[in-house]
């Protein structure tokens, strides 16, 4: 194992034009087998010493970004600078910016701090309004899509032109989106679904735009449009996956 890593990092980078560029450190940017070196390495630099070292800490890693959970805030002060110690005896340093303590606010803790949430895969980690099994609301803790992964999926449904698609049906557009729509709903919805709801309002806006272009009926009439697709989110709630959505089922268009 050690010799194919070794030759690895050895190889030579293949320009466009066919050009050998020989290297002597490293990895190349956006090289396949960048990602698995570097999980390896922090597998041993990061994760095996943080076992060894802080064992009553629980901790996720993701690539290079990790979360330690700790206790107090003089506690995470402490395995702060630890961290940096140890990436620094690797060759590393943590990210100024993006490293940082936060607090984890909720009923229970009632403190303010400087910083109260954080991202991590696409998810916004912060206090959040609740409902327990009893019906009782509180303040909680908890994850949902981040508004970085919100934009992203907006862009990604501009990108779309459902509204220059009139040649398709509403079926074949289904056909064409709804994996990548179900993909979303299945990470993003995972937690605090609700905040997925104006980024699929959006899709059933961009909906009613391209059935107010199909049909004659509907041009130049938007609001018909809307309601045209809101009857049909009632009639055939499974021909798009976020027509699905928990209590909002067959009503993402918004119509009555």
């Amino acid at each position: 194992m050690v010799l194919y890593i070794e030759r690895w990092l050895k190889a030579p980078v293949q320009e466009e034009d066919g050009q050998l560029v020989p290297r002597e450190k490293g990895t190349p940017q956006g090289g396949v087998i960048s990602p698995l070196l570097a999980n390896l390495f922090l597998h041993y630099a990061f994760d095996r010493w943080m076992a060894k070292q802080y064992p009553q800490m629980p901790f996720e890693r993701y690539a290079d970004d990790a979360i330690v959970h700790c206790r107090t805030e003089a506690e995470a002060q402490g395995v702060r600078a630890a961290i940096a110690a140890r990436l620094k005896e690797c060759g590393l340093e943590l990210h100024p910016q993006k490293t940082k303590v936060v607090y984890c606010k909720d009923d229970d803790r009632r403190r303010t701090y400087s910083n109260e949430k954080f991202d991590f895969l696409g998810y916004t980690f912060r206090s959040r309004r609740s409902k327990n099994r009893f019906g009782k609301y509180f303040i909680n803790f908890s994850p949902a899509v981040s508004d970085k992964a919100v934009k992203a999926i907006r862009v990604e449904i501009r990108s779309w032109d459902l509204h220059l698609r009139s040649d398709k049906r509403i079926e074949d557009l289904s056909r064409m989106f709804n994996p990548k729509i179900r993909g979303w709903l299945q990470y993003y919805g995972r937690y605090y679904r609700s905040a997925l709801y104006p980024p699929m309002r959006q899709l059933d806006r961009s909906l009613a735009r391209w059935a107010e272009r199909k049909y004659k009926k509907l041009r130049g009439h938007l609001r018909r449009a809307t309601h045209w697709v809101a009857r049909i989110s009632r009639r055939d709630p499974k021909l798009w996956a976020h027509w699905q959505m928990g209590e909002r089922r067959g009503s993402m268009a918004g119509a009555v």
